[in-house]
């Protein structure tokens, strides 16, 4: 497992100097490194907490996530019985048949910092840390879309168990489980942490290019600096970002999004607005804007540190003829088949 180097802010005085130092050729900041994403900072915040935690309670929840991960981490029996057959709906290998132990998964072990505290939620803004409501429209769009599962679908151990319809036809199933892109929107934008593994991002930077690599799946989104976006009748799977320069912070506009991708519900006219600016020599701090008025009743923003690592980016060996996908709705029709066969001999 990778070993992770949370980087706690520095004052503004020794971060100032830091990147003053940190530059690239055309005088910008450089950006540039591999950075890790997992955190236990939610992405929205519980009803009634506070948006950071003190000292203390911090260490109280990160000391008890240590306990459980370190409880999940224990190897699995070779001699232990099989699984029931499809599972028996616990976290594990017996509640998603095949499934692992937690020793292979990287949740996260902190909480972001950022200004020096740990916030209990990557949303900012509006101020109680949650996601503002639907418009009227979109939860009528959201409710008729329900077995279409949106770009921030996290991987699952749920064994079976998705709405009615789910396994009706391959465009039915995750983005990520149909290799097109990262689970739980880690692909971007908004770049999201993904709460599972492959937490790493990769900034290659140029003067008129910048290039940002998701670890989770395979995907490398270009940045083109100070261009006019596409014409609307080009839609990619993660838009079409434009980034330029304010002082010393990288702003990515993003638009163009098709409606196959639909970020929590939303339509083809999101805009994402993306901010990275170093904190230090290990640390970036990302920022994010999301708006499309069809979809939400304001526009709303989030926030978290990016730390940087040393360690390498694995290849998710993960795509698009993925052959698990088959296996998928196969398994879906023999199971159909036995229920029916079931119900004809009641």
């Amino acid at each position: 497992m990778r070993t992770r180097v949370v980087c706690l802010a520095l004052t503004a005085g020794v971060a100032g100097a830091l990147a003053q130092q940190a530059r690239m050729t055309d005088g910008h900041p450089d950006l540039q490194g591999t950075y890790d994403l997992a955190t236990l900072t939610p992405i929205e915040r519980a009803a009634g907490a506070q948006p950071t935690l003190t000292p203390e309670e911090a260490a109280k929840l990160e000391k008890l996530a240590a306990a459980l991960k370190k409880q999940g981490d224990v190897s699995i029996k070779g001699d232990r019985p099989a699984p029931p057959k499809g599972g028996d709906g616990s976290v594990g290998p017996a509640g998603n048949v095949g499934g692992y132990n937690t020793f292979w998964l990287d949740p996260g072990s902190s909480y972001t910092i950022v200004d020096g505290q740990k916030r209990t939620s990557l949303v900012i803004d509006p101020p109680d840390g949650r996601v503002p409501p639907y418009t009227p429209t979109a939860k009528q769009r959201v409710a008729a879309l329900l077995s279409r599962p949106t770009s921030d679908v996290q991987e699952t151990n749920d064994p079976g168990l998705e709405p009615a319809g789910s396994y009706d036809d391959p465009e039915r199933r995750p983005l990520g489980e149909r290799c097109l892109l990262g689970f739980g929107s880690t692909s971007g934008p908004p770049v999201l942490p993904d709460y599972f593994y492959n937490n790493l991002h990769q900034i290659v930077q140029t003067k008129d290019t910048v290039l940002i690599l998701s670890e989770m799946v395979h995907d490398a989104r270009i940045v083109r600096m100070d261009a006019r976006h596409l014409p609307k009748t080009i839609r990619r799977w993660m838009g079409d970002s434009v980034g330029h320069w304010e002082g010393d912070t990288l702003v990515v506009d993003t638009t163009n999004f098709t409606d196959k991708t639909r970020f929590r519900g939303s339509t083809e006219d999101l805009h994402v607005i993306e901010r990275f600016s170093r904190v230090d020599g290990r640390t970036l701090l990302y920022r994010f804007t999301i708006e499309d008025p069809a979809t939400w009743t304001k526009a709303w923003t989030g926030e978290y540190a990016w730390p940087a690592t040393d360690q390498p980016i694995y290849e998710y060996a993960c795509h698009e003829a993925n052959y698990a996908l088959g296996d998928i709705l196969r398994g879906a029709r023999t199971r159909e088949a036995e229920e029916k066969a079931a119900k004809e001999k009641r």
